[in-house]
């Protein structure tokens, strides 16, 4: 079970933008991800090298101070909002809830719940 502490401080890993980091450091080796309903991303690995295909196609993506996230034993609940960068150089905001089970102190598995419309 992760402690409030140890969250935080993914969160504040997260919000320095650096998401590799924190991919590194707080997910276990076999971890998933998975968008909505899409098929999910698994092995740590895996995980590193999509966020690194993302940032170079979005040219980075700013994320706002987390204000709200919950834990409750086991699972992890956090409202992120990412600035994209649409192709005219403009942000786009994209508000996103992320569910995270983790194991010990780290990140097992997380799936993120968004509007799908947000990032058209």
């Amino acid at each position: 079970m992760p402690t409030p502490e140890r969250v935080r401080d993914f969160i504040s890993r997260v919000e320095a933008m650096d998401y590799v980091g924190a991919i590194m450091h707080f997910y276990h080796e076999d971890a998933s991800m998975q968008e909505n309903q899409g098929e999910p991303r698994k092995g740590r690995d895996a995980l590193i090298a999509h966020e690194m295909d993302v940032l170079v196609r979005f040219g980075g993506m700013p994320v706002r101070k987390v204000e709200r996230f919950a834990i409750n034993g086991d699972l992890v609940f956090i409202n992120w909002i990412f600035e994209v960068r649409q192709k005219d150089g403009s942000f786009r905001p994209v508000d996103e809830i992320a569910v995270q089970h983790w194991r010990d102190d780290r990140i097992e598995r997380e799936q993120f719940y968004y509007d799908p419309a947000q990032v058209r």
